[in-house]
């Protein structure tokens, strides 16, 4: 009790924290860059505004590309998820759709009026107008993965509706689709990072862990989004793990078959959490600060998300989301290699926790559990963590007392940096202040509707005074 208490304070304290100084780029709002290169910006924070941040974050060189490779692939992406079109319409358009980012002008306006993303396509022209200027080793590495992308979804696109929604049979079967949709973009990202010259050349050849990094993404959002898949009508779960369980797909929103329910997310869990020790892997191997939190953000986000979820039957009844303030925490703290590790451990001690003998998918979610451990303890052990606090701490205290080993660390703040010190915590100041007066405002508002009133004799009848 007292540790959550202690979580959800933390989190609201990232919250203002967050709120006071974290600078947005606005790139969307930035009069000196070109119109059309805006307008991507502004698609890019209607697509996904957890993914615009990150993004937009991105370094200037490398920016840029990433957004148009993210924006291509969502149009991809938006095509495949249209259940207005039919087949006859939407597989001709994933397999050539590689072919349109090239053709100037071209955009699609045949998407269902209700297709949330509608007008991404509707305005695809002015995206391709921006990957057209992109430096040739950028265009190729993002046109490869679109058309090898366009083909997985045609593939699965034609089984599903072949088979009333099913297109997932066998855990291979969801492995190759996981590589095709996400996977695939894990791969292109290493590709541009190395062609980009901020990470390791050899980048370009780390395919099968480049792989699984999206594949942690994707196996987890496939897991939380069970019930507005079912709703539309798509069901990415195998046949080959549910089935164990049930008899027809949907039973697993009907309250009688809870258990079941829980065991069969289990297993799935399970199945996504062989793959968080590449994830760490990879993130622990990159050398630049903004690819770093790039890559570390939406993983961590995952492990969290699985946390969420596992052994939590609400997920059967309705899409379940970790907190805002779990987010914005993950956020401010994914900035290096050690709270990583420890972001990752936490999440993992949930699970565990959570984990319970009576499930028969018990051992595997241990034995994925004790891999974490052991990926965190290799790349960032214990010792040096503890050390690591200690020494983070005892640099704190000096700088507070203003002892440092240099002499000029000595010399008093500049009077800069004491108004900017003295400005943030009058911002904090009248940040708490308007939450105080909202809350006590808010009672006192509760007291008159409810024709309350009290004084100080009754506090002191109360013995409180």
């Amino acid at each position: 009790m007292f540790s959550e208490l202690s979580n959800r304070v933390e989190e609201f304290r990232c919250m203002c924290q967050y709120k006071l100084w974290h600078d947005v780029p606005t790139f969307a709002e930035d009069e000196e860059l070109p119109h059309d290169i805006r307008q991507c910006y502004i698609l890019l924070d209607k697509t996904s505004r957890s993914f615009s941040a990150v993004i937009k974050a991105l370094p200037d060189e490398l920016r840029e590309a990433v957004m148009l490779f993210y924006l291509v692939l969502r149009g991809l992406d938006t095509v495949e998820d249209d259940m207005t079109l039919s087949l006859e319409k939407k597989v001709p358009i994933l397999r050539s759709f590689h072919e349109k980012i090239e053709q100037e002008g071209w955009n699609f306006e045949e998407s269902g009026p209700n297709e949330k993303d509608r007008e991404l396509l509707v305005k695809f022209n002015i995206i391709i107008s921006e990957f057209l200027k992109l430096n040739k080793g950028y265009r190729s590495i993002i046109q490869e993965i679109t058309k090898e992308m366009g083909e997985g979804m045609a593939h699965y696109a034609t089984l599903s509706g072949k088979n009333d929604g099913f297109s997932v049979s066998t855990v291979q079967d969801y492995d190759q689709y996981c590589h095709y949709v996400a996977g695939l973009v894990g791969i292109g990202l290493s590709r541009l990072f190395a062609e980009s010259k901020l990470e390791d050349p050899e980048f370009t050849n780390a395919v099968d862990i480049s792989n699984s990094l999206g594949l942690f993404l994707q196996k987890t959002n496939i897991i939380r989004d069970y019930r507005e898949d079912f709703d539309d009508n798509r069901h990415f779960w195998p046949k080959e793990i549910w089935s164990k369980y049930v008899t027809n797909f949907g039973e697993f929103c009907q309250p009688e078959n809870s258990e079941k329910a829980l065991t069969c997310l289990s297993e799935m869990t399970a199945n996504a959490l062989t793959h968080a020790t590449d994830a760490l892997s990879y993130i622990a191997s990159l050398q630049n600060q903004k690819v770093f939190n790039f890559v570390a953000i939406p993983q961590v986000m995952a492990i969290a998300t699985l946390s969420t979820v596992f052994r939590n039957p609400t997920m059967f009844q309705a899409n379940v989301k970790i907190r805002k303030g779990q987010a914005v925490q993950i956020v401010l703290h994914s900035v290096n290699i050690k709270n990583v590790c420890d972001m990752f451990l936490r999440y993992t001690r949930q699970i565990h926790y959570k984990n319970t003998p009576k499930d028969p998918n018990f051992m595997k979610i241990s034995i994925q559990c004790g891999n974490i451990e052991q990926a965190c303890e290799a790349i960032f052990p214990r010792h040096y963590r503890e050390l690591y606090d200690k020494v983070f701490s005892e640099k704190l205290f000096q700088e507070k007392k203003g002892n440092t080993k240099d002499e000029s660390a000595k010399v008093a703040v500049s009077e800069e940096v004491r108004q900017q010190h003295k400005k943030d915590m009058i911002d904090l100041g009248v940040s708490v202040g308007i939450v105080l007066l909202i809350v006590f405002s808010s009672i006192g508002v509760v007291f008159y509707v409810l024709g309350l009133s009290f004084s100080i004799s009754d506090l002191k009848n109360l013995k409180l005074m």
